[in-house]
């Protein structure tokens, strides 16, 4: 670029400001290209992504698997609605199932929207299956969480910023500190239908429970004739070393929460896993998505089940994510207050009295690595999976140098 070269960032940032709602707050990039763990801007310049769309690119940007499946797709047919059925539908659900373990998967489009499937089938499964009486049925959630944006999943959210001014609110919910097992043994009654948390809480900054957390709700959900639910939309489908993060914790849920990276940042695509007892008391009419298991969509979740099927991502997040961590945690007592997290997924807390999370994140963009702040000096890493040691080491080395 040379002296008389006019930047474009300003101008698409003051337009976004313009004609946009200001529902986030992002940090001055305006991104035009991307491939594997690298992103490129209006005015030519290249960043590392150690974002990975909140996990929705765990393949990285343009992963050539995915692309051809969807430019397959594309040349066919990309909607049928879910009054029909289409030639990619069923495979795309069977594999799916397979992946999980469970019998049956019921498709989606948004993370949002598979957490609401989530918690209608659990109330219907808590009326017709468990017995409890009409309109009573309670779900346990966490303190902290985060499962989207809806009304009803921002009734039982405990973050001001996600809840307030978007009552009233949707009752049902009973919150519990995360990884507090005689909370959560308090708070069960005969009309708690599930126990609904993240194996790894990541919008709260990466937080990973105690050990033997989940092993200790999986027997309390037993004994109490409770669905266990997890929400890996963030921490499954190979983030954190396994294919879903409660594999950590030696337990398998009732039913899986599935989102983001299965659409291999192409589309959205989500879904709900469940054996057919739970499932199964879904009757036609009672719950649907036009889009929901689309042809494109199921073309290109399916193509992400067969990269996870090979086990390749998940041993390269595992091999990584020790490599990632053990530079991180060298940063302890030099800028940085604590990390957390597994495979290729952290929560860095940087001093407080050096730099904000969002500080940190704007001088890191700066240096060419993109990262995202949360909840004041917190930031989170959580770069695609195919990502290499030489470019964590790149990121490292930014983030050493911001905090010198």
């Amino acid at each position: 670029m040379t002296s008389v070269d006019i930047l474009r960032t300003p101008d698409e940032l003051a337009e976004a400001e313009r004609y946009t709602a200001h529902n986030y707050h992002p940090l001055p990039v305006v991104i035009t290209e991307g491939e594997g763990a690298w992103v490129t801007d209006v005015d030519g310049r290249r960043y590392l992504d150690f974002l990975a769309g909140y996990s929705a690119l765990n393949f990285g940007h343009r992963h050539p698997g995915l692309i051809a499946a969807a430019h397959a797709q594309l040349d066919r047919i990309t909607l049928t609605s879910r009054a029909f059925v289409h030639d990619q539908f069923a495979e795309f659900c069977r594999s799916l199932a397979e992946l999980c373990g469970k019998d049956l998967v019921l498709p989606m489009n948004t993370g949002a929207e598979a957490v609401e499937t989530a918690i209608k089938v659990s109330r219907k499964w808590g009326y017709q299956v468990k017995g409890v009486p009409d309109g009573q049925a309670e779900i346990i959630v966490a303190a902290d969480n985060f499962h989207g944006r809806t009304t009803t999943i921002v009734s039982f959210s405990t973050d001001p910023d996600a809840k307030a001014d978007f009552g009233p609110y949707t009752p049902g919910f009973v919150v519990v500190p995360y990884g507090d097992e005689a909370a959560l043994r308090e708070a069960i009654t005969p009309n708690t239908v599930a126990v609904l948390m993240e194996p790894i809480q990541g919008e709260a900054g990466v937080l990973v429970p105690p050990a033997g957390y989940f092993a200790a709700v999986r027997a309390l959900c037993d004994e109490h004739n409770v669905l266990m639910v997890a929400d890996e939309i963030q921490s499954g489908l190979g983030r954190t070393g396994r294919t879903f993060a409660i594999e950590h914790e030696g337990v398998v849920p009732d039913m899986y929460v599935l989102g983001k990276a299965l659409g291999g940042g192409i589309v959205p695509v989500s879904a709900v896993a469940a054996d057919r007892d739970v499932l199964g008391v879904l009757k036609p009419g009672e719950h649907g998505s036009t889009f929901g298991g689309n042809p494109l969509a199921c073309a290109v979740g399916g193509e992400v089940v067969r990269l996870l099927a090979t086990g390749e991502f998940q041993r390269r997040s595992a091999e990584l994510g020790e490599h990632l961590h053990a530079r991180l945690n060298a940063l302890i007592g030099h800028g940085v207050v604590a990390v957390r997290g597994r495979g290729l997924w952290a929560g860095v807390d940087i001093d407080p009295a050096l730099l904000t999370g969002r500080q940190a994140c704007e001088r890191l963009a700066e240096r060419g690595v993109l990262a995202k702040d949360t909840h004041g000096s917190t930031i989170r890493l959580a770069p695609p999976l195919v990502v290499t040691r030489e470019e964590i080491d790149h990121a490292f080395e930014q983030l050493a140098a911001i905090l010198a």
